[in-house]
């Protein structure tokens, strides 16, 4: 546990600067457990804590940990060049506290990606040591066939690449739609892979990583939501 003053609270929250948390406060648009607080010097415990600030609701999280269902055309950066970035559909508190995509998907691939302002996660769960799966649903601007399947999981040899890389998985979900699992995480993989494969990628959607499941989480696209403990379970068990 840990005790902070109200100002450095509200600007861990992602609220803005000092002078500007200390204005909110002093403004009576605070309030910390239900009672409202117009003394930024007062101290808390952040454990447990329950903020609410300008009517809304914020329960105090040390990090946050979010699952984003991205859609097309948004670029996974901190400083997109040619489209918007995925932070542009969370709160600006996030932007506030640097919250930041885990890996990157492609500006027009869509799906289940992971953002937060934890170091050591960001970090862990992008390791490519960590063998993390991640399940992708390509449509195929050919149809998909065994002997695509069996090229996917024998691995294909991209042009920059020392060694072949194969899929974990693979499987064929409709006649130009393929499931294909991988651990690597390369740069533009699914699409590489299937043109060395002889195919190409139409659209392309992540559906899991690890354990967690898009499908069961009830996001349209461009919604979100924080991952609760047992979600947060089936990434970091993932070894």
């Amino acid at each position: 546990m840990s005790k902070l003053t109200l100002d450095r609270i509200l600007q861990s929250q992602g609220f803005g600067t000092r002078k500007g948390c200390r204005e909110m406060i002093s403004d009576g648009e605070v309030a910390v457990n239900g009672e409202i607080v117009s003394n930024f010097k007062l101290t808390f415990e952040t454990t447990g804590l329950e903020l609410t600030i300008f009517g809304e609701s914020w329960p105090y999280r040390e990090h946050v940990y979010i699952a984003l269902n991205k859609p097309a055309n948004f670029e996974c950066s901190r400083k997109p060049s040619h489209h918007p970035g995925v932070l542009t559909l969370l709160p600006e508190q996030f932007n506030w506290r640097e919250v930041q995509p885990v890996g990157r998907l492609d500006h027009d691939t869509t799906g289940l990606l992971l953002m937060s302002d934890d170091g050591a996660f960001i970090h862990a769960q992008s390791s490519p040591k960590r063998h993390v799966p991640k399940v992708y649903v390509a449509i195929t601007a050919e149809p998909v066939t065994e002997e695509l399947i069996t090229l996917l999981m024998a691995g294909v040899q991209l042009n920059d690449e020392p060694a072949p890389l194969a899929a974990v998985h693979c499987k064929k979900l409709g006649e130009n739609e393929l499931e294909i699992v991988l651990e690597q995480g390369k740069y533009h993989q699914v699409k590489r892979m299937l043109a060395a494969a002889g195919n190409h990628c139409a659209s392309l959607r992540r559906s899991e990583i690890g354990g967690l499941k898009l499908a069961e989480m009830g996001l349209a696209e461009g919604q979100w939501c924080y991952l609760s403990e047992q979600q947060m379970a089936l990434l970091v068990s993932v070894q």
